[in-house]
């Protein structure tokens, strides 16, 4: 972990890069000192040019480089990264090669804090007592019951799965992926994940597998872009993370196809006891371990990358810091990740999958720094009608709907949707 004194230290220089982020490109980059972006395809208008620019400015070739500490980028994982989504391809190999255990005493409820009692009842059903672990490969009825709850937050019956979390900090179905690894070593989680990697990797672009009754996706592919971008960014002398939604141990997995090594992916970090995974959930911010409530998820994400990147401890970590100790650089692509984006002070990517608080701010670019681009594969297509800013597209500690408000407290209008895929 950096000092507090040590990123004080750097504020300096931070904010003579952030003022050299507009001007024209240094002699240095002129002349090919810094490292290149070499993939081309793909990007949108000026993305590629303005994501040099930003190398060449912020990266140890460049004149507003800060000499006390690396720059700091930051990016989200899955559809950011990679196209679709790591954690579902876990859960789903994990369901099909029956790697789920029977909760504690056969009650649901242990899996997680916000499960409802119908949920835990329909599990309970549909779900054998006796087994150690789940016959998921074999029971339909077991498989589809846990990839609905997971995947659509219902029971199959139709009913809420989940109740009474903060919409800010947590987000239980993606949660419960972490908290259903209860029993096994990380270390086994890992292979899990790198055995849905082979698999997800080597299936054709469009594949599905069949999960109990259902199909779902079958494959994932990293973006050729990203791992460009990643690429230039750390040879340029960046201090490159992952954050993610998807478990930690996942992540770990798939970060390293990206050169990212273990200690600099933050993901849905479970709470281990006796060198097992429990199903409770480490803690951020003012959240201590145990209480399940503060995961890699928009304000949490925050929390997370504020204590772990930049050392800032207790409730501090959940308020924006200081430029100084922000990430320079941000990619995302849903309203998961608005947070961390907001915080980034020389440049933030979108990807475009029609999230409607994060394009609104996106679009509203009301600093300049945002850039949007269309998904590298499979982009959506243009949204119909206008991103609801003004009224509905931010959601609510209490999952309420309101105006997606700038940091002064304005509205931001409704956004058309301008950047998006053919």
């Amino acid at each position: 972990m950096r000092s507090a004194r040590r990123w004080q230290a750097a504020a300096a220089a931070l904010a003579i890069a952030g003022s050299a982020f507009a001007a024209a490109p240094t002699a240095q980059a002129r002349t090919g000192a810094c490292p290149q972006l070499t993939v081309t395809q793909g990007w949108y208008g000026q993305n590629k040019a303005r994501l040099q620019e930003l190398v060449d400015t912020y990266g140890s070739c460049g004149r507003g480089a800060a000499k006390s500490h690396k720059p700091v980028a930051v990016f989200d994982w899955d559809n950011t990264v990679v196209k679709n989504d790591v954690g579902d391809a876990t859960m789903y190999w994990m369901l099909r090669h029956s790697k789920i255990r029977r909760p504690s005493h056969g009650d649901w409820h242990t899996t997680s804090r916000y499960l409802t009692d119908l949920a835990a009842a329909a599990l309970a059903v549909a779900c054998p007592s006796g087994a150690t672990t789940l016959p998921t490969a074999t029971d339909t009825r077991c498989a589809d019951e846990i990839r609905t709850v997971y995947g659509d937050g219902k029971t199959t019956g139709g009913a809420t799965a989940f109740a009474g979390w903060d919409r800010r900090t947590i987000e239980p179905q993606y949660a419960w992926l972490a908290q259903l690894m209860s029993g096994w070593r990380t270390a086994d989680v890992r292979s899990f994940a790198r055995a849905a990697r082979a698999e997800n990797l080597a299936a054709p672009i469009g594949a599905e597998q069949q999960v109990g009754t259902a199909k779902v996706t079958g494959w994932v592919r990293y973006y050729d872009q990203q791992r460009d971008l990643i690429r230039t960014l750390r040879k340029a002398g960046f201090d490159v993370w992952i954050t993610s939604a998807s478990p930690e141990p996942v992540v770990d997995v798939w970060a390293g196809g990206v050169g990212i090594a273990p200690d600099h992916t933050i993901g849905i970090r479970p709470v281990t006891a006796h060198g097992r995974i429990t199903p409770h959930l480490k803690g951020c911010g003012s959240v201590a371990d145990g209480e399940d409530a503060m995961i890699t998820y928009i304000d949490g994400k925050r929390c997370w990358i504020n204590q772990e990147v930049f050392g800032v401890r207790g409730a501090a970590a959940e308020r924006v810091q200081p430029a100084a100790r922000r990430q320079v650089f941000a990619a995302g692509d849903s309203d998961t990740d608005v947070s961390f984006l907001r915080d980034a002070t020389g440049l933030r990517l979108v990807l475009n999958r029609n999230k409607n608080e994060l394009m609104c701010r996106a679009y509203d670019n009301g600093d300049g720094r945002w850039i949007v681009n269309p998904m590298f594969i499979q982009p959506k297509g243009r949204k119909s009608g206008a991103y609801p800013c003004a009224t509905t597209a931010y959601t609510d500690h209490d999952g309420g709907a309101a105006p997606v408000r700038r940091s002064d407290g304005t509205v931001v209008p409704d956004q058309q949707d301008t950047v998006y895929g053919g």
